[in-house]
């Protein structure tokens, strides 16, 4: 991986890093992205007692860790792997997945224009770190046509050809949110209630919404977007729409959230 930063990470961020040696009380990890050294006192490896670290941690594997104190006239590092939750952890591996995967872009571009992949991209992402923290966010505004490289300020050397690289490997990023849906109504005209309601939030929601049956007057509501400000904007919207339609007193409405999801197509 290119990406270095020559700096140290602040406080609270997560890290990814590989565990290089399991001790008693504590684990020595290299913080892949910064070249650092930290440690994981045994306390912070996993909530409760521990009888042995070796159950929780082994020699490379890779972890992605809180940093918790920092102390950077003698370069310590104290991170928490028992911080992180498994949505943290999920978001931090998907967001150097994409940071390679954009890193693979340089690479092959530069061995197409003969020059050395490492002096390639120290050139381009000095350029595109005074604009984005990485590369791949810069990718994703080019597919999506709302920035250029030549407005972020890439030499004329490279634009042609990596943009076309670009937009052959990276997909706008999907987000999704969403969760059960639940309308039900016991007044006379019951069915028209909850169709109309349903029709109204579909109507709502555009071509960013799918709706499926699950069965007792419920159902598996998902939005679609292309960021969760605007997915969300979209939900709310769906769910009045719905609610406006099932007067109080004839009929509830329901809804319980499910966690959010990116996918990158």
């Amino acid at each position: 991986m290119f990406y270095q930063r020559k700096d140290f990470p602040n406080e609270r961020e997560l890290v990814l890093c590989t565990v290089t040696k399991v001790q008693h009380h504590s684990v020595f990890v290299k913080l892949e992205e910064f070249n650092r050294s930290g440690m994981i006192h045994i306390s912070e490896v996993s909530p409760g007692r521990i009888r042995n670290i070796r159950d929780f941690v082994k020699e490379g594997k890779v972890v992605v860790c809180q940093v918790l104190r920092i102390n950077q006239e003698r370069g310590y590092i104290d991170l928490s792997l028992r911080r992180v939750n498994d949505n943290q952890r999920r978001k931090k591996v998907d967001q150097l997945k994409q940071e390679q995967k954009a890193e693979k872009i340089i690479e092959f571009v530069a061995k197409e224009l003969k020059k050395k992949p490492e002096a390639v991209y120290e050139e381009i992402f000095g350029i595109v770190s005074k604009h984005y923290p990485f590369l791949h966010l810069l990718f994703q505004d080019i597919v999506k046509d709302e920035m250029t490289l030549e407005e972020v300020g890439i030499p004329a050397e490279y634009q042609k050809l990596l943009e076309e690289v670009i937009r052959q490997r990276i997909k706008p990023q999907e987000v999704f949110v969403g969760g059960k849906l639940a309308v039900r109504s016991y007044a006379p005209d019951g069915i028209e209630i909850i169709k109309n309601a349903l029709q109204k939030g579909i109507d709502a929601g555009k071509e960013q919404v799918k709706l499926r049956y699950l069965g007792g007057g419920s159902f598996n509501l998902v939005v679609k977007s292309e960021d969760y400000k605007d997915a969300e904007k979209v939900l709310k919207d769906i769910l009045e729409a719905v609610e406006k339609e099932v007067p109080k007193g004839k009929g509830v409405v329901e809804f319980i959230r499910e966690e959010k999801k990116a996918a990158t197509v």
